[in-house]
C-alpha cells in the first residue's frame, strides 16, 4: 500500500471554516496541503501558513479552482451553493475526490452533485462531525422503534452569522427520522409555527430554529409521547470537529470508485 501523503486543496481557504481545514490538513501526517483558493482580490497571494499562524509554508492562496484540482488528490469545499456547483463540475472533469460540507444546497445543486458523482468520488454530508453522524443513526433507529405515538421535533441553534435555516444538520436529522418512519420528509415537515396553527397533525416532524451569539452548532431531536419524552442532543464547541471529519472523509475516499458517498459510508454506520 502506498504511503504517499494525500494532497488536499481547500476552496474558500481564508474563511472561518477554511482556516480550520487548512490547520487540520497541516496537522495530519497522512496529508499534504496542495493549495487553496479565494475569490480574486480577497486573500489571493497570501502564504497559507499565515492564515493559521505566524510561519510561512511556501504555499500561496490562488483564485483558480480548476488549477487547484489539477495539483490535488482531493479538494474540500465548505463554501456557498453557487461555488459548490462549479466545483462539482471540475471534480467530474478531473475525477478527483471532492468532499462537500456546504449547506443550504438547492435541488438543482444536489442534482448536479449526483451527476458529477458518476465521474468522481464525492463525499457529501450535512455535517462532518463524527458525533453528529452517530446522532443521525440513532435518530433513524429511535424513529423506527418508538413508532407514531411519539411526536418528533428538531431544535437547532447556531451563531448569528448563519444564513440558512433550518440548518443542513437539522434537515439531515429530519431525513433520518423520516427514513425511520418510512415516509418522505417533504410530506411531513413543519418548519414554522405562528399564530392559530391548530392541533398538531399526526406524524408531523417539526423544526425550530434559534440564532445568536457565537454558537457553533447545537442540535436536539425530541420524541414526545403521553407520559414520557426522549431527547438526543449534540453540541459542538469548535468547528475543528467538522474539519477533522472532512479530512477523514478525504482520506477514506482515496482510491474509491466514482460515486456519491456520505459520512455513514466513511464511518461504516
Amino acid at each position: 500500500m502506498s504511503t504517499k501523503a494525500l494532497n488536499i486543496g481547500i476552496v474558500g481557504c481564508a474563511g472561518r471554516m477554511g482556516r480550520m481545514l487548512v490547520q487540520e490538513v497541516l496537522n495530519t501526517p497522512a496529508c499534504a496541503l496542495s493549495g487553496g483558493t479565494e475569490p480574486a482580490g480577497a486573500a489571493v497571494g497570501t502564504d497559507m501558513g499565515l492564515l493559521v499562524g505566524p510561519k510561512t509554508i511556501g504555499v500561496t492562496v490562488g483564485s483558480d479552482a480548476a488549477q487547484l484540482f489539477a495539483v490535488s488528490d482531493a479538494v474540500i469545499d465548505f463554501t456557498v451553493p453557487a461555488a459548490t456547483l462549479y466545483h462539482a463540475s471540475v471534480a467530474a472533469k478531473t475525477g478527483k475526490v471532492l468532499v462537500i460540507g456546504t449547506t443550504g444546497l438547492g435541488a438543482d445543486v444536489i442534482a448536479a452533485i449526483e451527476t458529477a458523482a458518476k465521474s468522481a468520488p464525492i463525499v457529501y454530508a450535512p455535517n462532518f462531525s463524527v458525533g453528529v453522524n452517530v446522532l443521525f443513526a440513532l435518530t433513524e433507529k429511535l424513529a423506527a422503534t418508538l413508532g407514531p405515538d411519539y411526536d418528533i421535533d428538531i431544535l437547532e441553534m447556531h451563531h448569528r452569522h448563519k444564513v440558512d435555516a433550518p440548518s443542513g444538520t437539522a434537515l439531515g436529522l429530519g431525513e433520518a427520522a423520516a427514513r425511520g418512519r418510512n415516509v418522505r420528509l417533504s410530506d411531513v415537515a413543519r418548519k414554522t409555527r405562528d399564530g392559530q396553527v391548530g392541533a398538531r397533525p399526526a406524524g408531523e416532524i417539526g423544526f425550530a430554529t434559534l440564532r445568536g451569539g457565537d454558537v457553533v452548532g447545537d442540535h436536539t431531536v425530541m420524541f414526545a409521547a403521553e407520559g414520557e419524552r426522549v431527547e438526543l442532543t449534540h453540541k459542538a464547541s469548535s468547528r475543528g470537529v467538522f474539519a477533522k471529519g472532512a479530512v477523514r472523509a478525504a482520506l477514506w475516499a482515496k482510491g474509491k470508485k466514482p460515486g456519491l458517498y456520505n459520512m455513514r459510508d466513511v464511518l461504516g454506520l
